[in-house]
C-alpha cells in the first residue's frame, strides 16, 4: 500500500501537456499562429523566425499538421505528446506547459527531426 502511493506520488498527469499540444493544433488549425507561438517555450519561439519575421509569420509558413491524440507520456518536467501526425515535447515552467518541439517524426537509431525545436 506504501509503494503504491509512493508511486502515485511520482507519476505527473499527462491531461495539461496533451491539452497544450492540442491547443497549439488548434491555433494553427484556426490560422491563429500568433497564438500558437504563445504556446511555444520562449527559446523555441525566439529561434524560429528569420531577420524581419515574427513567430507567428514563420509559424504558418511551415504547414505543420497535429491529428488526433494517440498517446501522452510524462517524466518531471518533460512530455512527449504523440498526436496521429506528429509528436510533440514539452517542458514545465513556472507559468505552465510549453512546446519545446514540433514536427518531430522519429528515426531509427537517431534522435527525432523537428521543425521546430529550441
Amino acid at each position: 500500500m506504501i509503494a503504491a502511493l509512493l508511486l502515485a506520488g511520482c507519476a505527473t498527469d499527462t491531461s495539461a501537456p496533451a491539452r497544450v499540444a492540442e491547443d497549439f493544433y488548434r491555433a494553427l488549425s484556426e490560422g491563429r499562429p500568433d497564438a500558437a507561438c504563445l504556446l511555444l517555450a520562449s527559446r523555441t519561439a525566439a529561434k524560429l523566425p528569420d531577420d524581419g519575421e515574427s513567430c507567428g509569420q514563420a509559424l504558418g509558413e511551415l504547414r505543420l499538421s497535429g491529428g488526433s491524440l494517440q498517446e501522452a507520456v510524462a517524466w518531471g518536467e518533460e512530455a512527449q505528446v504523440r498526436l496521429s501526425e506528429d509528436t510533440l515535447f514539452l517542458h514545465r515552467y513556472a507559468e505552465g506547459w510549453k512546446v519545446k518541439a514540433a514536427g518531430c517524426e522519429p528515426r531509427p537509431d537517431l534522435p527525432f527531426d523537428c521543425e521546430v525545436e529550441d
